[in-house]
């Protein structure tokens, strides 16, 4: 995916600029949705035992603790080693899909090179589904990662595709998953319909990320909300329910609350400071004692 020119990795989370010369002012999108609460403990755990019991060494190492603990070590690092791997492999699914409504736009794309690049890592076949997708939906395209603020709420964010299928705009965002036990394309997560409808309630949309320019939000009137989910196998598009769209909103925007609570704790400085022991106070401790009588 490309990377959205005035976002910036802050303390705070990611954040948007009004434009190249100006300073972070505004939470991402997914830096608010990140304030809900939620643990992969569970995940990390299982991840570390099945890398570890994978491991061809392993029965050798049982009788070496020196060997072992390096291997344990190597092992509680699989999780991160596989988000980090499925982050890289969905960039460049992203990349590929922006190339594709670029070049039906007509405009200078690099269609080629990104479908190229899944090809070296074996990933191809994300992009065969994604092209059987779009020809099937008869997607139109219409702007591809779209910059968009809103300042009552106080965020920004980018979207994946702004496109119009069967003549109704859509705002689309996609996600690239793995493949489930039946041989479909994984769920979506719910969280996307909080992402689709904080894109859809922008107040502005960016013209020129240089100049800093921008302009009233040209697509919040009642667009259909489209999570796509990419996978080797299949493409599964699903609409964000019209009803359940403002509880959702509601969420976002309480979601938006914490983060700016939490930023504040964090400015605030430290919440605990280092406290001595009362000294005596000379107006209670009462006369000196004899030193006769203080030993009886």
């Amino acid at each position: 995916m490309t990377q959205p020119a005035l976002a910036h990795a802050t303390e705070f989370g990611r954040m948007y600029a009004r434009s190249l010369s100006e300073p972070p002012l505004m939470p991402s999108i997914t830096t608010v949705i990140s304030q809900q609460s939620g643990t992969l403990d569970g995940w990390f755990g299982y991840m570390a035992a099945n890398s570890l019991a994978k491991h061809p060494a392993l029965p050798g190492a049982l009788a070496n603790p020196s060997q072992l603990r390096g291997m344990v070590n190597d092992a509680s690092k699989a999780a991160e080693r596989f988000r980090d791997a499925a982050a890289a492999r969905g960039d460049r699914v992203h990349s590929y899909c922006e190339q594709v409504s670029l070049r039906a736009l007509g405009r200078a794309h690099r269609m080629p090179e990104t479908r190229a690049a899944l090809a070296e890592n074996g990933e191809e076949k994300f992009a065969a589904r994604f092209d059987e997708w779009w020809d099937l939906y008869k997607v139109e395209p219409v702007a591809p990662e779209v910059t968009v603020w809103n300042h009552t709420v106080g965020y920004a964010g980018t979207l994946d595709l702004v496109a119009r299928i069967g003549g109704r705009l859509c705002l689309i965002d996609y996600k690239t998953k793995g493949t489930d036990r039946n041989g479909g394309v994984k769920a979506l997560d719910d969280k996307v319909v909080m992402q689709l409808v904080a894109g859809m309630k922008a107040e502005e949309g960016l013209v020129d990320a240089g100049a800093g320019s921008w302009e009233p939000w040209l697509y919040g009137a009642d667009p259909i909300l489209l999570g796509v989910a990419i996978g080797e196998t299949e493409v599964r598009a699903l609409r964000a329910n019209p009803e359940v769209l403002k509880y959702h909103w509601y969420k976002f925007a309480a979601l938006r609350t914490v983060w700016k609570t939490a930023a504040d704790v964090r400015a605030a400085g430290a919440a605990l400071l280092p406290i001595s022991p009362p000294q005596p106070d000379a107006s209670t401790a009462g006369p000196p004692q004899p030193a006769e009588t203080a030993a009886q």
